[in-house]
């Protein structure tokens, strides 16, 4: 009895490797039926590499907008998560005084055009008495001295004005580019003390000018290049494959517990009608090189001998060993230059 249970089940098994295609016999006859077999079909063949990285705003995209002059902030305009434009006034400081050394600078020009004018027609007439010689040259030398000093005090008190206009518009905090309220760093009522450095109000990010920073291993970062094709994905859009561009490549590697990393620059394509933000980590995947709709099989099809690629061609339920002219590998798949054709079906080891 458990003879012909066994005979059965092995006549049922061979049926069902038949149906499936699985049963073949090798070139010398015997039967085999431990194999999985692939069809050569055109696809798009890619070798790439794999990195992290994180999205950055662009050198200029992220500003730190502050004071150049101290005093009190009378009125604050910005909040996080705001839009603004450039030039747009952000913040306000208490003008009075700084209104009133514009107006001392102001009244010194008049005071100063005054004595300019008073001195040119002065310097006029003694040009007219030296020329009827009722006057020394001397005398009319000092009349043109007095008018030059005149003239100097005149431009000195011109660009007081001008200085002065310059800091009281200072404290009209405006904002240098296009972008969203990253931050706020001070609040209505405070004062704020330039010395050194100009202490910072708001930071500013133009979320359309930002770029992804991929921190590529040492092992792969002598086959990146400037202009090749990169994708990547972010975990918030999961199912969205964002295009952009390697820009740059940094020559100074960052190492982190003992990893070497290199960091190349990608510049971001179409963003799909999605929101990037800063910080964001990406998965990102450069194109070394590629190929398109060329005649492919599974890597696991190939077989190094010594005298080149084979593979094992079904034919008619025989198999046949095939020598075949490979092209680019990735992603699984092998480009068959020579050896196949479209259609051919090979087994995978």
């Amino acid at each position: 009895m458990k003879k012909w249970i066994v005979v059965a089940a092995a006549v049922i098994l061979a049926v069902a490797l038949i149906a499936a295609g699985r049963w073949i016999f090798r070139e010398d006859g015997s039967e085999s039926a431990e194999f999985k077999t692939a069809v050569v079909t055109r696809r798009d063949i890619g070798s790439s590499v794999l990195a992290t990285g994180i999205i950055k705003p662009m050198v200029g995209a992220e500003v730190r907008v502050g004071s150049r002059v101290s005093g009190l902030v009378e009125n604050l305009y910005a909040n996080v998560g705001d839009h603004v434009e450039k030039g747009q006034i952000i913040a306000e400081l208490e003008p009075s005084e700084l209104r009133a050394k514009y107006n001392q600078a102001k009244a010194a020009l008049e005071n100063a055009r005054a004595d300019y004018e008073y001195a040119r027609l002065d310097l006029k007439r003694q040009e007219s008495l030296l020329g009827q010689n009722f006057i020394s040259q001397s005398q009319y030398d000092l009349a043109e001295k007095s008018f030059e000093i005149s003239r100097a005090k005149l431009e000195q008190a011109e660009a007081n004005l001008a200085y002065a206009a310059v800091q009281l518009d200072y404290t009209k905090i405006t904002a240098p580019i296009d972008g969203v309220i990253a931050s706020v760093s001070t609040q209505e009522g405070e004062t704020v003390a330039a010395s050194f450095s100009a202490p910072t109000f708001v930071n500013i990010i133009d979320l359309n000018r930002l770029e992804v920073r991929a921190f590529v291993d040492e092992t792969d970062i002598g086959r990146i290049r400037v202009g090749q094709k990169a994708t990547f994905t972010v975990d918030t859009y999961m199912g969205t494959d964002f295009e952009g561009t390697v820009t740059a490549i940094y020559p100074k590697a960052e190492i982190q517990d003992n990893v070497v990393n290199y960091v190349a620059t990608i510049a971001i394509g179409d963003l799909a009608g999605r929101e990037l933000r800063p910080e964001m980590t990406t998965t990102v995947t450069i194109y070394l090189d590629r190929r398109e709709d060329v005649p492919a099989v599974p890597t696991g099809a190939l077989r190094r001998e010594p005298d080149g690629m084979t593979v094992t061609l079904v034919e008619d339920g025989r198999t046949s060993t095939r020598r075949v002219e490979t092209g680019l590998s990735g992603g699984g798949y092998t480009e068959i230059l020579e050896g196949l054709r479209e259609g051919d079906r090979v087994v995978i080891r």
